[in-house]
Order: structure tokens, then C-alpha cells, then sequence
């Protein structure tokens, strides 16, 4: 009869040595069905990590964005600036975070995010601790351009990790949740600053602010692999489940004639201007229109302020969560995805049209939050997009699709200032939005979110 080796039946220890002779046979069966699968097989949960850093690098950006226009009255009256001179600072940095999307997209396809949101975030971190060093409107447009161009690049390199560690099924969920928490960062940003300036300067409140991104880049470098099978903490379960191999170190080329022909790409790009330049007016002209034109002190204006981003962060939950659901019953993920964007798109502009007849200044401001909603539940299905239609070159189409964003949040509080200042209408700035909106909704009809583009043309969604 044969042998077992030594210490081979199961719980034997080194008391439980036997003669060979009377060893029993052991007899090995399968296991049950439905028994639970052995430790070593289970996925580790190691690509949840990622969300995180992505989550937390979206509020603090947002908090880094939105805290010099908090701070924008100290700064007015210490460096002696006009409210022009103001804009100005402002519009720098917009300009500069759009022209630098692409190029910092494409860095990251080319090298990998782990270095590039390296840079990315300690140089904006530093320009924001510089902004309280600046002496003058001069100094600070050269800095608010540096800071926009440093900003650059952050959402879609984070769309390229989100493409390189989760499974298709678990994107558009995070997606949701990172835009979810860029919206709250920016809600609280106005309690946060005010809290902030009660104790110490503006000037030192920016080098405060500076401080988190720097912890957030020496953590992440060390944690974040651009090859997720590379880090020690992914079994081979958890490899399993992403579907695309990295692709980190080997030479990149951009499909730059795809994406300028694609009328996939043209029709993300004016979506995504329709949702940023209705978007840049809750952040520069809400506030001013709740004062002027709903007759609300400035104590009220500023608790109402951040409700368009508060329900708008609920937007883009919902939608993330919703898109799964919706695409497994349907069997179609580019119809859904085409649906609930241009749903958004259709709801936010007939929505925009109440508050010019409503006379009720509350119920105004509902219909405004309402259009933050539908305006937010396109985000997620955007970026995701970037993901399945980007393939390698994820980062370098959510930067196109970014820029164009910024193009219309650069836009939006020029025109709407000048139909206020020469018609003192603020209806008609209303039905402008609402016209980009319409345009946004056949964009989503439009395009084909789902196909890559080296397919586009050969493929139907």
C-alpha cells in the first residue's frame, strides 16, 4: 500500500506521526458547490485604494479651486484691486487649466499617471501656498496661470487609473462617487475658508491649503503602481478581474487624426461644454443672482449658495449607481449611457426655463438645484465613456473632452456678465444656458460612447 508523506492528513502535527502500517486510507472529496472558495482564490480588494486616493485628490482640488474666490474680499482690499482686476485672476486660471488638459492627458498615457500626478499636484500645491505670498494683480495672474496649468490633467489621469485597475463593471460607480465628492468639496469650501479665516490670515490660509496635496502625492507615489498585477497586495484573483494589461513603459503614439475626426470625440467635447458653462455659473454668478434678483441678504445667499452642488453631488451617485442596474436589465450599455445623458441634458434646460416665470424665490432656487442635478447625472457616463472609447489614449480624450469643459466655464461668466450689465435680464442668460443644454442632449444622441476608436466606423454600439 502506499505512503502518505508525513504530517499530510489534515490537523496533523508532529504528535500525530504514525506507523505507515496502520495508516487508514484517506478518501478525497470534491468539495460542495456551493462551498466558499478557498482564501487564496478570493479577490483582494486592493483596487478600492484607488478610489480613495481619487476621491480625496477630487475634494482637495476642489477645496485648492474655490478658495481664492472665498478669499477673493481680503485679498481685494490688502492688495488695493478692482473687481475687473479680480476677474482677471480668475479667468487666468481657467484659461490656463483648459490649453494644458490635452497636454497633460497625453503625459499621462504616454508615461503612466503614477509620475505625472506626481508633478501634477505638488506644482499646484505649491502655486497655492504661493497665492499668499503675491503682492499684486500681476503676480497674481502669473501665478493663477502656473496653478492652472499645474492643475491640469488631474481628472483625466485619474479617469486613466480608474482604466488600468477596475473592471468594466465597477467604472461608472466610481466615477459617480469621485465627482460626488469634487461637487461636496467645492460646497464646503465656502464654510470651510470662512472657518479658516476667523483664526489665521488669507495669506497663511493659503499655505495651509497647499499642505494636503503634498501629503496626497508622497502617499499615493508610494502606494500606486501603473501596472496594478505589480503590487504586492493584487492576488491573482483580483488580476483576473481587470481586463486590460497594463500597458505602463511602452511607447505611447496618440491617436491625434481619430480624435479630431471622430464624431464621437466632437460630440463628448460639446456635451461637456454645455455641462460646464451652466456649471461655472453656480460657482461665479449664483450668488450675485440670489442677492440682485431674489432679493436675499447676503447671510441667506451664502447658506443657499452651495445648494446646486450639494444636489448635484446626488446626481452624480445616482447616476453612477444607476447606469449598472440599468445596463444589465437592457443588455445595452451605449443606449443607456446615450439615454441617461441626454435625459440630463433635456431635464436641466426645461428645468432652467421655471425660474423665469416662478416669483417665489425659494422655489426658484429648487428648480436651480434640480437643474445641478440633471446637469451631474451626465458626469459619470462622460468620463466613462472617455474610458471605453479612449483605450490607450483614456487620459489624452478626457483632457480633450476636459478642455473643451473649461472653454465653456471660461465662457459662461463673460456672456452671462455681459447680458446682465446691458439688459440687466437675468431670464435671458437663463435661456442661453438652457440653449446649450438643448445642444448638449444631441450630442449625447450623437455619439457612439461605447466602441473604441481604432473600432469606430467598423462597429456598431
Amino acid at each position: 500500500m502506499a505512503t502518505l508523506p508525513k504530517n499530510s492528513l489534515p490537523g496533523c502535527g508532529r504528535s500525530s506521526k504514525m506507523p505507515t502500517a496502520m495508516a487508514e486510507p484517506v478518501s478525497i472529496r470534491p468539495s460542495p458547490p456551493n462551498a466558499a472558495p478557498p482564501a487564496a482564490l478570493r479577490p483582494t480588494h486592493t483596487r478600492y485604494w484607488v478610489i480613495v486616493f481619487a476621491v480625496t485628490l477630487a475634494i482637495i482640488q476642489y477645496i485648492d479651486k474655490v478658495c481664492i474666490s472665498q478669499a477673493a474680499p481680503f485679498i481685494l482690499k490688502d492688495l488695493h484691486l478692482s473687481d475687473e482686476q479680480m476677474g482677471w485672476v480668475f479667468g487666468a486660471f481657467t484659461l490656463a487649466y483648459a490649453l494644458f488638459e490635452v497636454p497633460a492627458g497625453y503625459l499621462g498615457d504616454r508615461f503612466g499617471p503614477r509620475r505625472i500626478l506626481l508633478r501634477i499636484v505638488i506644482w499646484w500645491s505649491l502655486c497655492t501656498a504661493a497665492l499668499g505670498r503675491m503682492w499684486s494683480c500681476g503676480s497674481l495672474i502669473v501665478t493663477q496661470l502656473l496653478f492652472g496649468a499645474g492643475e491640469a490633467g488631474a481628472f483625466p489621469n485619474l479617469t486613466k487609473t480608474f482604466n488600468r485597475w477596475l473592471p468594466l463593471r465597477e467604472r461608472s460607480r466610481a466615477q459617480g462617487i469621485m465627482w460626488m465628492s469634487a461637487r461636496l468639496g467645492g460646497a464646503f469650501t465656502p464654510l470651510l475658508v470662512y472657518l479658516c479665516l476667523q483664526h489665521v490670515t488669507w495669506r497663511t490660509a493659503f499655505l495651509l491649503f497647499g499642505l494636503p496635496g503634498v501629503v496626497w502625492a508622497i502617499l499615493f507615489y508610494r502606494w500606486y503602481r501603473d501596472d496594478p498585477r505589480s503590487h504586492p497586495s493584487v492576488n491573482a484573483a483580483e488580476a483576473a478581474l481587470m481586463p486590460v494589461e497594463a500597458s505602463a513603459g511602452e511607447h505611447f503614439k496618440a491617436p491625434w487624426k481619430r480624435l479630431f475626426t471622430s464624431r464621437t470625440v466632437w460630440c463628448l467635447c460639446g456635451q461637456y461644454f454645455a455641462c460646464s458653462y451652466s456649471f461655472w455659473f453656480f460657482i461665479t454668478w449664483f450668488p450675485t443672482y440670489l442677492l440682485k434678483a431674489r432679493g436675499f441678504d447676503l447671510k441667506h445667499s451664502a447658506l443657499l449658495a452651495g445648494t446646486p452642488l450639494f444636489v448635484g453631488a446626488a446626481g452624480s451617485l445616482f447616476a453612477g449607481w444607476i447606469a449598472p442596474i440599468l445596463s444589465r436589465r437592457l443588455g445595452n450599455v451605449g443606449t443607456v449611457r446615450r439615454g441617461i445623458g441626454a435625459a440630463g441634458a433635456f431635464g436641466a434646460a426645461a428645468l432652467l426655463l421655471a425660474p423665469t416665470w416662478l416669483t417665489n424665490p425659494y422655489l426658484a432656487v429648487a428648480a436651480i438645484a434640480l437643474v445641478a442635478f440633471c446637469n451631474d447625472i451626465q458626469l459619470p457616463g462622460a468620463w466613462t465613456a472617455c474610458m471605453d472609447v479612449g483605450g490607450k489614449a483614456v487620459a489624452t480624450l478626457s483632457g480633450t473632452m476636459n478642455m473643451m469643459g473649461n472653454v465653456g466655464g471660461f465662457v459662461s461668466p463673460i456672456v452671462c456678465g455681459y447680458i446682465v450689465k446691458h439688459t440687466g435680464n437675468w431670464n435671458l442668460a437663463f435661456y442661453v444656458t438652457a440653449s446649450a443644454y438643448v445642444m448638449g442632449a444631441f450630442c449625447w444622441l450623437g455619439m457612439d460612447p461605447v466602441t473604441p476608436l481604432e473600432e469606430q466606423g467598423t462597429k456598431k454600439a
